[in-house]
């Protein structure tokens, strides 16, 4: 009975320094910054750890051709090249914190959870 006590409380001393690892992955998390990029990079669009979009930069060299269409195609494919990096990056912290163990629904948990 007793060596239970001391795997429950070993578990809860653990459980509670990932919290505190989880906490600061977070916070690691809020601060990345990712750009994507398209066109040849006439178009550059950079975003926050956080999902928002930053900064949207385009070569005004575009907007003389006169085809609105294409622009837009180009801010949405740099914003979604800019989230795809981003994803990637906020696996590579939260796996950092788990030690590369592969945790089934990590990637769908962080959607999820906006991150």
């Amino acid at each position: 009975m007793l060596k239970e006590f001391a795997a429950v409380a070993s578990m809860l001393k653990q459980a509670q320094g990932m919290t505190g690892k989880f906490q600061e992955v977070k916070e690691r998390i809020a601060n990345l910054r990712s750009e994507g990029q398209a066109g040849a990079g006439m178009v550059t669009v950079e975003v926050s750890g956080q999902m928002k979009v930053l900064s949207c930069r385009i070569d005004p060299t575009l907007f003389q051709s006169g085809d609105r269409e294409m622009v837009e195609e180009l801010v949405c494919s740099a914003t979604n090249q800019a989230l795809d990096k981003l994803r990637e990056a906020q696996l590579k912290e939260m796996q950092a914190v788990t030690g590369g163990i592969d945790i089934p629904g990590l990637s769908s948990a962080m959607s999820g959870l906006g991150l």
